[in-house]
């Protein structure tokens, strides 16, 4: 059975601002400014893309999982300054996920884990469906599963 699936990245309206800070001030928020020398390697999870050699990215500590359960949880992620919102089409997957290892945790309505599992980037969207199969799960949280950063939450469309 086809369950259908939006993907939805982090705020950048909330974060943009960081980039105007000078490094001493980003150092005490636990952030840090850098040039990235590698693609892939810098995933904004803002535009849902792997940053350009050169770009200026900030990597930060987000708390991606806000919720009254012992699951609440955050981790580094970087940004894009110039990221433009990822405004994904329902049942799509962004392609910067298609090389990593993933590992994606699995929630109900009250932030409680019903499932997670580790997949190759390729085999995503066969697993989404795998997984959205159990009724009780509503969103999952995709991190990279080596270094375990967040990417992207995936919600179940009701």
């Amino acid at each position: 059975m086809h369950t259908d699936f939006q993907v939805k990245s982090i705020d950048a309206k909330r974060f943009s601002q960081l980039f105007d800070l000078p490094d001493e001030a980003l150092a005490q928020l636990g952030a840090v400014r850098k040039t990235v020398n590698q693609k892939p390697g810098f995933p904004c999870r803002v535009s849902l893309e792997d940053a350009e050699v050169g770009e200026e990215v900030i990597l930060f500590p987000y708390e991606h999982h806000q919720v009254n359960s012992p699951y609440q949880s955050k981790g580094p992620v970087y940004i894009r300054k110039q990221a433009r919102q990822a405004q994904l089409e329902k049942n799509t997957l962004p392609k910067m996920l298609e090389h990593r290892l993933l590992s994606l945790r699995v929630y109900d309505e009250k932030g409680m884990m019903v499932n997670a599992r580790t997949v190759e980037g390729h085999m995503l969207h066969n697993s989404v469906q795998e997984l959205f199969q159990n009724k009780q799960a509503r969103y999952m949280h995709v991190h990279n599963a080596g270094p375990g950063c967040f990417n992207c939450q995936i919600d179940r469309v009701l």
